[in-house]
């Protein structure tokens, strides 16, 4: 039971320390407005990443071209998790490539990319944020730990400053996902 327990505590301790960081929220309403921005210029959001973090660039897509509480419009977003195209580009290239061609062949100016790593070191997540950059995309960064390389090359950078296992930083994120997606509906009017 006290592991258990031990879980839970944890997990309220960081997200406690993340909401007294003004900055950090100061970037989240950044980022919701610019996602708001997007939508409002007729562009779209690509989001992407490994592991867990694939499985929240999923979500955010699904929530945005779905429902989230409330019926409203779609609104575009794609997660790159295709798995034939990510087999095929891993095979065929690199899988440090998977993320960067599809941005290469989609990505349009204007468009968001949501790039989402615990570490910020995916070298497959940092190819994404410089080939959106040649797009002349605008890229927000989920990130834990300090960041790494991935911090340098976002517009704007949501970080979890926590140094210990991922899944608490993914905790974090996904609260984070959950609050932009309340954000853009907020301020759409949706």
């Amino acid at each position: 039971m006290d592991k258990i327990r031990q879980h839970f505590k944890e997990a309220k301790e960081l997200l406690e320390n993340f909401l007294t960081n003004e900055k950090t929220l100061q970037n989240i309403k950044a980022a919701g407005d610019l996602l708001t921005q997007c939508f409002s210029g007729g562009n779209k959001v690509i989001s992407c990443g490994n592991g867990g973090s694939m499985s929240d660039a999923m979500h955010f897509a699904e929530e945005l071209t779905g429902k989230f509480r409330n019926d409203r419009k779609p609104l575009p977003a794609i997660a790159i998790s295709d798995p034939a195209y990510l087999t095929c580009i891993a095979n065929d290239y690199s899988f440090e490539e998977v993320f960067s061609r599809y941005i290469s062949a989609m990505g349009q100016q204007n468009d968001v990319l949501l790039a989402i790593s615990t570490s910020g070191k995916s070298k497959n997540i940092i190819n994404a944020a410089t080939t959106a950059r040649k797009k002349g995309m605008k890229i927000i960064a989920l990130t834990g730990r300090d960041g790494g390389e991935l911090a340098s090359l976002c517009d704007i950078e949501i970080r979890v400053p926590h140094h210990g296992y991922s899944d608490r930083i993914q905790e974090i994120h996904i609260k984070v996902i959950h609050v932009l997606i309340d954000y853009i509906e907020r301020n759409l009017g949706l």
